[in-house]
């Protein structure tokens, strides 16, 4: 397999309740841009939040299904992208501990991973996530948030499986899907593309797959405050094509190419069950909206415009300016 197939991490999406909370915890407290407010294209009735860097890069881009009051909360357990991994420098560390003290937030001390330093928190539907403290990453923050941008989140650093084991998962990432198995410290094995230049400063950032394995540990449940998908990026439609290919001769059950407005998507289960999404990196998020205005407007793909007043209706009301202010720094 060609290493240019996959590039590394496209996106991660992840299930939630209420939007505005949503909305407040990740563009506010924690200073990602909203890059897209658009709809689950499966339930209209149902936002799609997208969060990233300034211009929705693939690498650094968590999106959200908020489904308000439901009674669906998942659990974290095998089978499951369970831990979300961002990325800040290593002077930034500071900042993040009083930034959560300041706004209640629990996070657990720092940890030593290889050669980073880990802060683990939770949202608050309780998704796993971390800060990886490190002095590789060179990729450009959202230079003009509320968050300064020398001790703001680059994106992903990567993302963690839990699996029962780690064998047949390893096969399909390094055998199929252009990745390398690059260290391990105990039950963690970490994996990067081959693609990636590792000579090149700061190009590992956001690309970094993890299987965490454990025989005993139980399977997780889907549902609120679990990640629903990861998203792998893909250059072109012809590539996607060939991975496609590759999937459907060993096996896999890869669905049909998907209009997914942003990127055009297919999704297959890996052998321990977490839902794998192969995405495009065209047309991008620029497709309907300037860079200067990215997240302005509500979104809605051609086929549900008909539609627009009757969904508008139904979504509950939410504000970025009221999660900035919220959260602003000093």
């Amino acid at each position: 397999m060609s290493n240019s197939l996959i590039t590394g991490l496209h996106h991660i999406t992840a299930m939630a309740s209420d939007p505005q909370r949503n909305l407040d915890f990740y563009a506010g407290l924690l200073g990602l841009r909203l890059v897209k407010k658009t709809i689950n294209f499966d339930a209209p009735d149902v936002y799609h939040l997208y969060y990233g860097d300034e211009t929705g890069k693939a690498g650094s881009i968590m999106t959200f299904f908020p489904f308000g009051a439901s009674p669906y909360r998942g659990r974290q357990g095998t089978g499951q992208a369970a831990t979300t991994s961002f990325s800040i420098p290593v002077n930034a560390l500071d900042f993040w501990q009083k930034r959560f003290d300041q706004f209640q937030v629990s996070y657990k001390a720092p940890q030593t991973r290889f050669n980073e330093v880990v802060i683990y928190f939770e949202d608050p539907d309780g998704l796993g996530l971390e800060l990886v403290a490190n002095d590789a990453d060179t990729r450009p923050p959202f230079t003009y948030g509320h968050i300064p941008a020398e001790v703001a989140i680059r994106g992903f650093w990567g993302s963690e499986l839990w699996e029962t084991s780690y064998e047949k998962t390893e096969a399909l990432l390094t055998q199929h899907l252009g990745y390398e198995f690059i260290g391990e410290a105990g039950v963690r094995r970490r994996y990067l593309p081959k693609s990636v230049d590792s000579a090149e400063k700061g190009n590992e950032a956001g690309n970094f797959v993890d299987i965490l394995w454990d025989s005993t540990q139980r399977y997780g449940v889907g549902g609120i405050g679990t990640v629903h998908h990861i998203a792998f990026d893909t250059p072109t439609d012809e590539t996607q094509k060939g991975v496609r290919e590759i999937l459907l001769s060993k096996g896999f059950m890869p669905t049909e190419v998907l209009d997914r407005q942003y990127f055009h998507s297919i999704y297959f289960r890996e052998p321990g069950g977490v839902l794998f999404e192969i995405a495009t990196n065209p047309p991008g998020f620029t497709f309907d909206e300037t860079i200067e205005n990215l997240g302005t407007g509500l979104k809605l793909p051609p086929w549900q415009e008909k539609n627009r007043d009757q969904i508008e209706k139904h979504l509950a009301p939410i504000s970025l300016e009221k999660s900035v202010e919220a959260y602003r720094v000093g």
